[in-house]
């Protein structure tokens, strides 16, 4: 399995280009997308509603809620395949994960605005597991204090990304539109709700 560690100050980013083979990643991309209760969201941006670029739905094996831009989540239960990947990433970084947000992107306008995941409910130093599956994307980090320091990488299908200790209070992070006609992607976001 191929391991990066992006060098970016002030964070640890490791990214696993192979968690899963082609195969594995092919069989759970259908499996979820079937699976997971999809819902088209509002959230609250400086004061006013907007439709979330994508689809969403959260998972914990808790009654904890996660807040977001006013939007409050009220999580389903882990279901076979979501529970059998949350175990199979918490055994490759040694961590326990409690809840999964998991994101379709329908094409290429769907999006994620910059951002980080640094809500009170995760805690001081989140750590963030991030499953890549479908459609290969861009995803980027730019410095909260110095946006000219910036990085980007290719989220391949299969792929793991995971975001731990000070990351989330120095580095935003987004998945940009793209003008290309692209295909869907999945992507299961595993962290620890407090």
């Amino acid at each position: 399995m191929k391991e990066v560690q992006l060098k970016l100050p002030q964070s640890t980013i490791i990214y696993y280009e192979d968690f899963y083979s082609r195969e594995k990643a092919d069989a759970l991309y259908a499996a979820l997308k079937e699976k997971i209760t999809w819902k088209h969201e509002q959230v609250k941006v400086f004061g006013k509603l907007y439709w979330q670029p994508r689809l969403t739905s959260f998972y914990a094996d808790n009654s904890n809620t996660y807040t977001y831009s006013s939007l409050k989540l009220t999580p389903l239960p882990f279901f076979e395949e979501l529970l059998s990947v949350k175990n199979d990433i918490q055994n490759k970084v040694d961590s326990k994960f409690t809840s999964c947000l998991a994101n379709l992107y329908r094409d290429g306008k769907d999006s994620n605005g910059w951002h980080a995941d640094d809500e009170k409910e995760l805690g001081k130093n989140p750590e963030i597991a991030s499953l890549s599956l479908g459609q290969n994307r861009y995803f980027k980090f730019r410095h909260k204090n110095n946006p000219q320091l910036k990085e980007k990488i290719l989220l391949k299908h299969g792929s793991l990304l995971l975001m731990k200790g000070e990351t989330q209070h120095f580095w935003q992070h987004q998945v940009p539109k793209t003008q290309m006609k692209i295909d869907e992607r999945i992507n299961l976001t595993f962290r620890t709700l407090l």
